[in-house]
């Protein structure tokens, strides 16, 4: 598996509810990984940037390992969890130091031996009578023992220290200015094939794919280098009907909260079709969210290879019937692609970097009046109040996503038509594909009389 982000990677493992969860996050500083008082909650290696003293390094949480679960993905659980292990270059072995040394513990610790890393044994929950008592029974595991506790944070400072001594000596040389990194955001509704198109991307099974609803969990993030730039896939779980998810339970509903902020955060989302259905309701509610959020939006529609028609024809009344049902994202490219066959899905990493370039482009101020003065010469403006109107210039304030201020002689608005299309001619004009773009209007500032 390629390392992610710079510095070591350490990764967290041990039994299901033993604190992994709790201990990313606090080290990370960030909820990203879901904490529930279930057995099984983590599924897929989830990773994150973290920091101690200055020292950078990518810290993974893994699913719980031979303990007592009734997740019935438990075994792909394990082998994603053994992958992770593999990937590592240091490892923190978490153990719960109320229940003292159980036979999961060995199980563990006798796949950890055969990796022969660096490994730190964390007793956990040492905030606890009973932990503090039973804690000697895991020195005959043999390994650097430490005692904290996840919740309250208390020795976690100690265990960083720990790690660091760990740590490859770190070169003096400057290092080199980190490329940006494009967040992509692959969303849509459960079992549509969003875990199957990342594997299929970064060529490993790197995230779990399931026939059961709800597979994916947490969000989780993946590095890929393309051409020049860093991405950042971001593998989010299905979104239900509120209704569903409300009756799915606690684990479920935060899933869907991390899926809505991966999309907050996004350069672009992907919003996953299942060929077979076509967009549904559901998935114009995703895709009008993605919209909202002001990321750029690539539609793709999977399982192509179940459709049993693919002349020019066919895919034109097809993409018709989907522009139809997601007439707002009129903008957004259509890509047909099969995550099974590996069929067209090159083509989602190459469309996903030109919307994120299109997004983050900024338009010279002489470029954007010459475009003022060529579109209202062939369509003069109109406002919502019919008021005869006249933009006067106009300057781009921001981009990801692109925000415009055309400034008018009247304090108005325009007509929403004559509003849509200014923005279908900026976006043709200037090639802003597959983004929103946001546009408002002022009243020019009246210049000041002589005293």
């Amino acid at each position: 598996m390629a390392k992610q982000g710079v510095g070591p990677s350490v990764v967290l493992v041990g039994r299901p509810n033993v604190g992994k969860s709790t201990l990313f996050n606090r080290i990370a500083g960030t909820r990203r990984s879901i904490v529930a008082p279930v057995a099984g909650t983590t599924r897929d290696m989830v990773s994150a940037p973290a920091q101690w003293l200055n020292h950078q390094f990518m810290l993974a949480d893994t699913g719980g390992l031979f303990g007592a679960t009734t997740d019935p993905l438990h075994a792909m659980v394990v082998e994603q969890g053994l992958r992770g292990m593999q990937s590592a270059d240091i490892i923190v072995f978490l153990v719960d130091g109320r229940e003292g040394l159980v036979p999961g513990d060995l199980d563990i610790a006798q796949a950890v031996r055969a990796l022969n890393r660096p490994v730190i044994l964390a007793v956990n929950k040492a905030d606890d009578k009973r932990a503090k008592a039973r804690a000697a029974e895991f020195h005959q595991l043999g390994f650097n023992l430490m005692e904290v506790s996840a919740e309250h944070g208390d020795g976690v400072a100690d265990l960083l220290d720990a790690l660091l001594k760990l740590f490859p000596v770190k070169s003096t040389a400057p290092e080199p200015e980190a490329e940006p990194e494009v967040a992509i955001a692959i969303v849509g509704r459960p079992n549509v094939g969003k875990s199957s198109l990342i594997n299929r991307l970064l060529r490993e099974e790197r995230v779990m794919v399931s026939d059961m609803p709800g597979t994916t969990r947490d969000s989780v993030d993946a590095m890929l280098q393309y051409r020049k730039k860093r991405l950042r896939l971001v593998d989010t779980a299905g979104m239900r009907r509120p209704g569903k998810v409300a009756t799915a339970g606690q684990v479920e509903s935060i899933s869907v909260v991390l899926a809505k902020r991966a999309m907050a955060k996004a350069d672009v989302a992907v919003i996953l079709i299942d060929a077979t259905e076509g967009a549904t309701d559901r998935d114009a509610a995703i895709a009008g969210e993605a919209q909202e959020a002001g990321c750029g939006v690539v539609v793709v529609v999977n399982k192509w290879d179940l459709m049993a028609g693919s002349d020019q024809q066919f895919v034109k009344d097809y993409d018709d019937r989907l522009r139809f049902q997601l007439k707002f994202l009129e903008y957004a490219p259509i890509l047909h692609i099969s995550a099974l066959t590996g069929d067209r899905t090159g083509k989602v990493i190459e469309m996903a970097v030109r919307v994120a370039d299109a997004r983050a482009r900024r338009v010279p101020t002489s470029a954007l009046n010459k475009f003022v003065e060529e579109i209202t010469g062939a369509n003069p403006p109109t406002s919502k109040h019919r008021r005869a109107v006249r933009i006067m210039y106009a300057a781009q304030t921001a981009s990801a996503p692109p925000r415009f201020v055309f400034f008018t002689n009247v304090a108005t608005e325009f007509h929403f038509s004559y509003e849509r299309y200014l923005v279908n001619q900026l976006r043709e004009y200037f090639g802003f594909i597959g983004t929103p773009i946001r546009i408002s209007v002022r009243r020019r500032a009246k210049a000041a009389r002589p005293h």
